[in-house]
């Protein structure tokens, strides 16, 4: 797996969901993310992918980890334009 092609296609992913927050910047909700057809088809591991890019202050959200269902209203920030 290519951690780096895997983030490259999140930021895609998640420029193409979500829309721009109060603070200019381009959130979506992680269910949102989750439950995307393209997105299923993508990412073997999209939890993986998402730590993977917060590490790399790429995207932030809440927590540590995010489970389907629990966290399916946290939003996933971009902080990259």
């Amino acid at each position: 797996m290519n951690v780096e092609h895997e983030v490259t296609l999140l930021i895609e992913e998640i420029r193409r969901l979500g829309s721009k927050n109060a603070d200019g910047k381009i959130s979506v909700k992680f269910g949102v993310l989750f439950n995307d057809d393209q997105c299923a088809n993508l990412f073997e591991a999209l939890v993986g992918t998402l730590k993977a890019a917060k590490r790399k202050k790429i995207i932030t959200f809440e927590g540590e980890l995010l489970l389907q269902g629990v966290h399916d209203n946290v939003d996933v920030i971009l902080l990259q334009d």
